[in-house]
C-alpha cells in the first residue's frame, strides 16, 4: 500500500499595511501638542503673575512718593500761597483761570481720561510737551511735575501737587481766593487723629485749613504705569 502524498501550500507573505505605525504617529502629535499647549499656558500664567507683581510694585512705590509730597508740603508750609517753579506745586488747583472764577478745561490725569474731547489739560509726565498725545486733543500742557531723582526700586516717579484754591494766594487776607473745605463739619473733634469715617464724628471744620492733591505717576518694569491720586490736610 503506498500512502497518499500530503501536499502543503505556502502562501506569499501578506503585504505589511503599517497601521500600528499610523496610530503610534498620531498619538505622538497629540502628545505633541498638548505639551505645547501647557508649556504655554504656564507660560502666560507667568507672564500674567510677573505683570501683576510689577503693578503692584509700581502702585507701592506710588505711596511712598505720595509721603515724599507730604513732607516737601511741611518743609515749605509757610511758602504755599505762590507757585513753586520746578518742585511741581502749583497755588491753584489749575482748574480756573487767573480770577479765580472762570472755569478751566479739567485736568485730564492720565492722558486717557478724557481722550475723546478737546478740552482738557495734560500733565507734562515725560518733560517733552505731551508727545505723545496727538496735536489738536487737548487745551494745554503746562502743568510740569516734579521728577524723584532717587529711583526707588528702579522705578522712574514724579508728581504734582496742586493746593485746591481758586487761585494763588492768601486765602486769609485776600477773600476772593476760595479754597475746598469739608462739605460738612461740626465743632466736636475726631474720635482718632486723621479719621473719618461714618461711625466717628465729623471733623471738626471750624479751624479747617487747605486741601492739597496731590498726583503720583510712577513707571516700572515692562512700561508698567501706575498713576494715584491723594487728597491730603495739613
Amino acid at each position: 500500500m503506498h500512502a497518499a502524498p500530503i501536499h502543503h501550500t505556502i502562501r506569499a507573505p501578506r503585504a505589511q499595511r503599517g497601521i500600528s505605525l499610523v496610530f503610534s504617529l498620531v498619538a505622538l502629535v497629540v502628545m505633541l501638542f498638548g505639551a505645547l499647549a501647557l508649556v504655554r499656558n504656564v507660560d502666560t500664567a507667568t507672564q500674567l503673575l510677573g505683570n501683576l507683581g510689577f503693578k503692584q510694585d509700581a502702585t507701592a512705590t506710588t505711596d511712598r512718593v505720595t509721603q515724599q509730597a507730604v513732607a516737601w508740603l511741611n518743609t515749605n508750609s509757610l511758602a504755599l500761597n505762590v507757585d513753586v517753579n520746578g518742585e511741581g506745586y502749583y497755588a491753584s488747583n489749575q482748574e480756573f483761570a487767573a480770577d479765580g472764577t472762570t472755569a478751566q478745561d479739567p485736568i485730564d490725569v492720565t492722558g486717557r481720561q478724557l481722550a475723546a474731547t478737546i478740552h482738557r489739560q495734560l500733565i507734562d509726565w515725560d518733560s517733552n510737551n505731551c508727545a505723545a498725545a496727538t496735536a489738536g486733543t487737548y487745551s494745554s500742557c503746562t502743568i510740569r511735575p516734579k521728577v524723584v531723582t532717587d529711583p526707588i526700586n528702579r522705578n522712574t516717579a514724579s508728581y504734582v501737587i496742586l493746593r485746591m484754591c481758586s487761585k494763588p494766594g492768601d486765602k486769609k487776607v485776600d477773600s476772593t481766593v476760595a479754597c475746598a473745605k469739608p462739605l460738612y463739619s461740626t465743632t466736636n473733634s475726631a474720635n482718632g487723629r486723621g479719621e473719618q469715617s461714618y461711625a466717628s464724628r465729623e471733623i471738626d471744620g471750624s479751624n479747617s485749613d487747605t486741601y492739597f492733591r496731590i498726583l503720583v505717576r510712577v513707571n516700572g518694569f515692562r512700561n508698567t504705569t501706575s498713576v494715584t491720586e491723594t487728597i491730603v490736610h495739613l
